[in-house]
């Protein structure tokens, strides 16, 4: 199957969590290929700006979890996606993915060949700044437990992701804050899925504030999660 062929014969639906984003949604938004897209739909995890209403004017369809947590934000865009959706692709709101790479995600699913496809900054191309050392280690680190357990080795957390609806319902995902993205690679491994990761460009944030690396407390709360994920998964029995 052809490429053009994947992206007509699959409905494709696009999550991007987002909070107090209102900089950048709205280009975040008109930058997702409608060719490959059938619906672009915006979380409004709790913001307190003008995200919902940016997002909406670029033409988004926008869902409102006011409890914060990215997992919780990821949950409810699955939950809204319509009932003919196929795959799911995941991304941010701050601009640092670039959503004109999509078919590099969706294309290997629709096909066929895969259920489940990551983007990878680290062996992509990465503007000046875009990632720092801590995130460079913690995708790294994970890569190697993932590896360890269940013999699937990544090399990023990337958020730029694709991945089978009928895939990610099996998945049963649990987590509600930063440490959905490595709950799902890890669930995806230990499933069996056929995973594929792709290289990515990567770019700084186009405004705003990261809510995990901008701050010493925010990285913090975010190590701590994620090293919690990734004990939580690993003694699960099923």
């Amino acid at each position: 199957m052809t490429t053009r062929a994947a992206h007509t014969t699959a409905r494709v639906s696009v999550v991007i969590p987002a909070l107090n984003e209102e900089e950048t949604i709205a280009a975040v938004v008109r930058e997702v290929p409608r060719a490959i897209a059938s619906e672009v739909i915006v979380v409004d995890n709790g913001s307190d700006d003008r995200t919902a209403e940016r997002a909406r004017e670029a033409g988004a369809r926008v869902v409102s979890e006011p409890r914060r947590g990215y997992g919780r934000a990821c949950r409810a865009g699955v939950e809204a996606v319509e009932p003919s959706c196929e795959i799911i692709v995941f991304l941010d709101g701050d601009g640092s993915d670039c959503p004109e790479l999509m078919d590099r995600l969706v294309a290997p699913i629709g096909a066929g060949a895969q259920d489940f496809v990551i983007g990878s900054r680290t062996r992509g191309q990465r503007e000046r700044g875009s990632m720092n050392f801590s995130q460079l280690f913690a995708g790294r680190a994970a890569g190697l437990i993932v590896g360890a357990l269940y013999g699937v080795r990544y090399t990023d957390m990337c958020p730029f992701r694709a991945i089978r609806r009928d895939a990610l319902a099996r998945l049963k995902m649990r987590e509600e804050t930063y440490g959905w993205n490595l709950e799902m690679q890890m669930r995806a491994a230990r499933a069996r899925l056929r995973v594929l990761e792709v290289p990515v460009a990567h770019r700084r944030r186009a405004g705003g504030e990261s809510k995990v690396s901008g701050t010493l407390q925010g990285t913090i709360r975010a190590g701590t999660r994620i090293l919690y994920t990734v004990a939580r998964i690993a003694w699960e029995r099923t």
